[in-house]
């Protein structure tokens, strides 16, 4: 199958056979549609916005593991598993299939996973991992066990924070469909910004480039959702979530100084000498924070 184009293309086999032929060919059909439909606002900001756990295996990964092993076995699970493989949820996504690629569905299933799935069957192209792993994976684990622990301003933050993140990501896939930059700055003067190179209408097909895509718009999601502004309180508690082994990738510390840097100067201008030493403290927290990839 030929898939340079970005739109819908499949291939097909048959022959002719007299009407009244009992065993009809099988006629193997593959379609490749690169274009990214929008989403439907009404989704922008919630979970299910990467991944709807339609996935038997999604929760027994989550379920038959430690709390500790949990992000791992996700994280592994979402870069190897292959859509064709799990024929129930495909099939359950199959009979809507016109539905979840409209632009903007808003179906109830919808999911940036699924709207991949039904967007390429049989092409060999396995959806980001992103979706799941760090996407819905971290946005639903922060939003039930760090959201209530949280004051009610730092409950502000994650929730603009969430609007920010996946915003941030629409536009993105909306500017891969229309050339070969992606160009984002922060909603709030001095919050960052940031240039990179991808090839039309390739964004979501390459595993690394999406997931570097991803984590350049953290930085400016987090501050534009009013990090900068949170207590020590709620910095700490913020900081403490999220799992060590994500300090290993190396494109979590380049946000982490450049944005830590941000709420420093900010705290540093608006308390001055009164905070002494404790700017240090929140500015790590944040680093610390802004070292993992929550969403």
């Amino acid at each position: 199958m030929a898939d340079e184009q970005p739109g819908v293309l499949g291939t097909g086999s048959s022959m002719l056979t007299p009407s009244g032929y009992a065993v009809r060919p099988k006629v193997p059909v593959a379609i490749c549609n690169k274009i990214v439909t929008p989403a439907a606002k009404s989704f922008i900001g919630t979970c299910p916005y990467y991944y709807q756990p339609l996935h038997g295996e999604y929760w027994e990964t989550v379920t038959k593991v430690s709390t500790a092993s949990a992000w791992e076995a996700v994280k592994n699970w979402a870069e190897f598993w292959e859509p064709s493989k799990d024929k129930k949820t495909f099939q359950e996504l199959l009979n809507r299939r016109e539905s979840l690629i409209q632009a903007p569905s808003e179906d109830s299933d919808w999911s940036r996973h699924g709207n991949f799935m039904m967007r390429h069957i049989g092409c060999n192209h396995r959806p980001p991992s992103y979706y799941v792993s760090y996407g819905y994976y971290y946005c639903s684990n922060y939003g039930a066990k760090l959201y209530p622990k949280l004051s009610p301003k730092g409950q502000a933050w994650l929730k603009s924070a969430r609007f920010f993140l996946q915003s941030n990501m629409e536009d993105g896939l909306s500017q891969n469909m229309r050339g070969n930059a992606i160009r984002q700055s922060s909603r709030k003067p001095g919050n960052g910004s940031f240039n990179m190179s991808v090839a039309q209408f390739m964004l979501e097909l390459n595993e690394e480039t999406f997931k570097t895509f991803a984590f350049k718009t953290h930085p400016l999601a987090y501050l534009d959702g009013g990090l900068a502004d949170l207590g020590p309180v709620d910095m700490a508690r913020i900081a403490m979530q999220p799992n060590i082994q994500e300090w290993a990738d190396s494109r979590t510390w380049g946000q982490a100084v450049d944005s830590g840097w941000v709420v420093a100067k900010t705290r540093t201008s608006e308390a001055g000498d009164a905070i002494g030493q404790g700017v240090d403290a929140v500015s790590y927290t944040v680093q610390r924070l802004l070292s993992f990839k929550f969403n």
